[in-house]
């Protein structure tokens, strides 16, 4: 069976560099774009390969599709291709030490493109270190290209026009995995309008983690979503953030609590807020 949610770094350990295996290191920084890529040349996971955030996880912004508007799918899997991956390589990916950012976006972003075998390393890097695992500066050998094709999407997408219906409707329910405080409007530094999606709960990424940067046990965050969603099905939930990258940390934590088929909102607050006429709420 593969890893669909969550790996341990001991379940990872006597895998690390099989030819069936494939970890993808994607630490990033908002403040320091080039934090990521210098942290990966001072010392990887064995036969981890790197991708970027803004570069190869996101495509061009235009100021009206978000901050970090998803690539085209055909353009993604070459990306994955050109990698080495193939239908049957479990990926794994994962960041710093929070399993957050970039690393829930490529779990997501994977599945988008119908690829199963896809997991994030828990506690990321940190949690590497912490099972006895040993970083290197050796950038592994290029290999062969991977035989992934485009499959059917195993993650649901709204987009703007679909949460704008849904403000008259109220058939599904927005999930914002921003802080509290820039969800209710204060100390908004990254958009220019301050605020929320009329009708969004909140549900801040950082509250799926223990102190230790871990994901909660998957019956702890179970109970706490089913708390939020009060009675809404998780296929009917709308998960955003600011830009789309960390609501994908709420969706990771969703299906890792066995509550799948949640859409993801790609162009997110940075997309919604960008044209005046949608409505604002604090």
């Amino acid at each position: 069976m593969p890893y669909t949610t969550l790996i341990q770094a001991t379940e990872l350990q006597p895998r690390i560099g099989s030819p069936d295996w494939l970890v993808i290191d994607t630490r990033h920084a908002l403040a320091d774009p080039q934090a990521g890529r210098t942290a990966y040349a001072a010392g990887h996971l064995p036969g981890a390969v790197f991708l970027h955030l803004d570069e190869e996880l996101s495509s061009l912004r235009t100021g009206h599709n978000g901050r970090h508007p998803l690539p085209a799918r055909e353009v993604f899997v070459a990306t994955l291709a050109r990698l080495g991956v193939n239908a049957t390589t479990q990926v794994i990916v994962h960041d710093a030490q929070d399993s957050a950012m970039a690393a829930s976006r490529l779990w997501w972003m994977l599945r988008w493109v119908g690829h199963e075998a896809v997991a994030v390393l828990d506690g990321g890097v940190a949690a590497w270190l912490a099972a006895g695992g040993e970083l290197t500066q050796t950038v592994p050998p290029a290999r062969a290209p991977g035989d992934i094709t485009l499959r059917a999407s195993l993650a649901p997408t709204a987009d703007a026009d679909a949460v704008l219906a849904n403000l008259r409707t109220q058939a599904r329910l927005v999930v914002d995995a921003r802080g509290a405080d820039r969800f209710r409007g204060e100390n908004e530094t990254i958009d220019p309008v301050a605020g929320h999606i009329p009708g969004a709960r909140n549900r801040p990424f950082k509250d799926n983690l223990l102190p230790n940067g871990r994901f909660k046990p998957a019956a702890q965050l179970r109970e706490e979503y089913l708390a939020l969603l009060q009675g809404t099905a998780p296929d009917a939930v709308i998960a955003q953030c600011g830009s789309g990258v960390t609501a994908c940390h709420n969706l990771l934590a969703m299906e890792a609590a066995g509550l799948p088929g949640a859409s993801l909102y790609p162009g997110s607050w940075s997309e919604w807020c960008s044209d005046p006429a949608r409505p604002v709420a604090k």
